[in-house]
Parts: structure tokens; sequence; C-alpha cells
């Protein structure tokens, strides 16, 4: 009695019954169709589609050149090694601390030897840091003249090497390339300095091409460092030293700031510490200052 009304649902006419037959022939007709035929709906490829796949092989290769990256380790002074960068070069603390007892005797190796002998590092991991060391020019220099003193050239072959902190204009004027604009420039910056302690600082000296670098390096040489009047670096104002020409206003603010915060600057690692400070000239710089 209760599923009558529900029944009415359920009573169709002969057309009815006949559409409802055709929509149940089209429905499996089109299932059949996409199971049964394939459809090619790839739509050719656009120009600019093709020339990025033909850049594939090379995106490929630069990607596997990015995983095989490793970065590149620069030249530098083992004395200033920091224990950020001793961690990173394989350094254990105590071989990090003996570089900086050693250092705080304001001492400093000048060979890839002294510094196993200083540190104590193994023979594998010396193998790994001496090729990247870089001594300043005078330890270079030295060497360089004892082997000279050894050989026997003949007199003919023999070339003059002048002591730059000496060398006159005329001396100077004779390298080619080198005018009497740069010569001025040249002995107005040796001024200032009080005297050059390394022939890299001929490289901040604006107008010297590579070349003129290298012919100077040829003819001339710093065979010991020069009597400087030092800057001492704790108890001079910001305007004492500015007068250095390392320093320019933000630096020598610093230093004043770095001082009034940390106390006495007593090596050339505290310098490494204060912001702005010219890291990679430090070695050359720490030879001007008294602490």
């Amino acid at each position: 009695m209760k599923s009558a009304p529900f029944k009415s649902y359920f009573q169709f006419t002969s057309a009815q019954r006949n559409g409802i037959g055709l929509l149940l022939f089209f429905i499996i007709f089109f299932q059949l169709l996409y199971f049964f035929i394939e459809v090619n709906s790839v739509l050719p490829e656009s120009k600019e589609e093709q020339e990025w796949l033909s850049l594939q092989t090379q995106i490929d290769s630069l990607q596997k050149e990015k995983r095989n990256y490793a970065p590149k380790i620069y030249a530098y002074n083992p004395n200033f090694i920091t224990d950020y960068k001793g961690y990173r070069l394989g350094m254990s603390v105590a071989e990090l601390d003996r570089l900086f007892a050693f250092r705080k005797l304001n001492k400093y190796v000048n060979s890839a030897g002294e510094f196993q002998d200083v540190t104590q590092v193994s023979d594998s991991l010396l193998a790994e840091l001496a090729p990247h060391f870089k001594f300043p020019d005078w330890v270079l220099n030295k060497k360089a003249l004892k082997v000279y003193a050894k050989t026997n050239f003949p007199t003919k072959e023999k070339k003059v090497v002048l002591e730059l902190n000496t060398a006159t204009k005329e001396d100077l004027i004779r390298v080619y390339g080198i005018g009497e604009g740069l010569s001025d420039r040249i002995l107005k910056e040796k001024e200032k300095l009080g005297g050059f302690v390394s022939m890299n600082q001929l490289d901040d000296i604006w107008g010297l091409s590579p070349e003129v670098l290298e012919k100077l390096g040829e003819q001339f040489k710093i065979s010991q460092i020069p009597v400087l009047k030092k800057i001492n670096i704790n108890n001079s104002t910001i305007k004492e030293l500015m007068q250095f020409p390392y320093f320019k206003y933000a630096l020598a603010k610093s230093i004043v700031t770095y001082r009034s915060m940390n106390g006495k600057i007593v090596n050339a690692e505290d310098l490494t510490k204060i912001k702005g400070f010219p890291i990679d000239k430090v070695e050359v710089i720490v030879l001007y200052l008294e602490f």
C-alpha cells in the first residue's frame, strides 16, 4: 500500500520507453568509442616549443655541472686563518689553538713546513692546504735571492733589479708604459705610506695596467721592509687614523667603535673582526700599525 505513490514514477508510455532505450544506446556507444578508438589529442608543436626542446640537452648538461660543482679555494695567508675558515679547511680545535697561540706572540709562519711545525697538522691535510698558501713578497724574495746567489749566470745576461723604495722618477720612467704622470703617482703613494712593503701595493695605484705592473715586478723589488712611522691603532683618533691611506672615514670610525666595545686591539686577528676591514690587505696593513 505504502509503495503505491512511488509506482507512478516507474510507469512509462511506449514512446518514453523508446526514448530511454535510445539514450542508453548512445551512452553505451560513446563509452565504447572512448575505450576502443584512439584519439590523437597531441597538438602540433609551436616554433617556441621546438626551440625550447632543442636546448634541453644544454639545460641537462648545465644541471649536471651544477651538481658536480666544487667551490674554488683562493690563495690565502695561513697566518690569518680564522676559527670558521680553519673548520672549513678541516683543521681541529687543537691545531687552531696552537696557531692562535703562536700568533699572539706576534710571530708568523713563512712556509708550509713552519705551518706544520706550529699547528702539527697531518701530512695528508698539509698536502691539501699547502698549494693554496700565499706568503708576502719579502718572504718569497728571500728564497728567490738565495737561489739566485747559488746560480752562476753569464755576466751579459744579468739584469739589474732596483729597490722600489729608493727608485727615482727617472728610474720609473725607464719602464715601458710609465710616463711622468704615473711615476709621480707612484712616488706620491710611497710618500703617503712612508714606503712600500709589498709589490702588490702597486695594484692599488690607478692607471697601472697589468702589463706595466708585470714590467715593474721584473725591474724592481722590495728586499726588506723600510723603517716606517707606525700608527698606534689603539690610541689614534678617527682623524689621525684617516691620515693612513687604507683607512677612510667609515673604517676609521669602525676601528674606534670596535675599541670602545671590545677593548684593546692586540693583533692582526682582531683587525679581521672589525666591520668593513679589508681582510685581503691585512697582512700588508698590519706592518704599518703599532699595537
